[in-house]
């Protein structure tokens, strides 16, 4: 490790130990549920959104188990107000597969977390990390405002693979957990200061809005039924969302139903 490497990973960690959200409450009992639902809940949510929905998701599923018994139904409703739905399944149908599978015991190893569904490499990664202090590298959007900060300063189109050596390079093996958390609070203060460094990314994409987007007519959906909790005719569907067109709402109604999310017996529609 060369000199620029060395102060790179002080600089990084006395912001930690001036700085950092050390009280973030996914940073308490870092189990390998607590972390995988922080984490999905995290994706493209601010922080400060996710504190009391994660609190409050813990406290009516304290473990796998317990959101494994329960109906995706439920699992929606409590999910209410983070958004991007796929998430609350992916972590629904995941509990169900840790608790039929291996008595809610979640793998120990990268390529089996990656087995799970919805886990790409990140959250496998970030679960390997934090739940069981294991190196793997690791990127998403804070840490590559670090990276791209700090390494590639004159450059744009960088890609992750660009940035992997790098990030590898400076891995903690000591204790991975502190680093990671470490670098995505330093990426934060970063992009404070310094706005988007992101943008220099090949992976960067601009969120499209969300007002009038086909994600508002399904979230719309989705919330009425965890509101009603009961099955619904479509004239009457339609009426309850009578602010977006109906050709919209049947549309993504039945994008909903070939995705599993809803369900429809004698022309009445209910969660799953």
């Amino acid at each position: 490790m060369n000199k620029k490497e060395r102060a790179f990973i002080n600089t990084v960690m006395e912001h930690y130990r001036v700085f950092g959200r050390h009280d973030l409450p996914w940073r308490n009992d870092q189990t390998p549920y607590r972390v995988l639902v922080s984490e999905l809940m995290l994706q493209q949510t601010q922080v400060q959104r996710v504190i009391p929905k994660y609190q409050n998701f813990l406290t009516r599923f304290p473990n796998v188990t317990t959101l494994a018994e329960s109906s995706l139904g439920v699992v929606l409703a409590q999910w209410q107000g983070l958004g991007y739905n796929r998430r609350a399944k992916f972590l629904h149908q995941t509990a169900q597969r840790v608790a039929q599978d291996t008595g809610g015991v979640f793998p120990a190893t990268y390529e089996g977390l990656l087995a799970l569904p919805g886990i790409g490499p990140y959250t496998a990664a970030a679960v390997m990390n934090f739940a069981y202090n294991m190196p793997v590298p690791l990127i998403e959007t804070n840490v590559r405002q670090v990276y791209l900060h700090h390494f590639f300063t004159q450059q744009t189109g960088v890609s992750d693979t660009d940035l992997l050596p790098i990030v590898t390079k400076t891995m903690s093996n000591d204790n991975p957990r502190q680093w990671c958390a470490a670098l995505m609070d330093y990426g934060t203060h970063l992009k404070k200061v310094h706005g988007n460094i992101n943008k220099k990314s090949t992976h960067y994409t601009k969120q499209s809005p969300f007002a009038g987007s086909d994600r508002q007519v399904r979230g719309a959906i989705i919330s009425l039924f965890t509101q009603q909790q009961k099955e619904i005719p479509l004239p009457r569907l339609l009426v309850f969302l009578e602010t977006f067109a109906a050709d919209r709402v049947t549309k993504q109604l039945q994008q909903l139903i070939s995705e599993e999310f809803i369900e429809t017996k004698n022309s009445l529609y209910t969660l799953k």
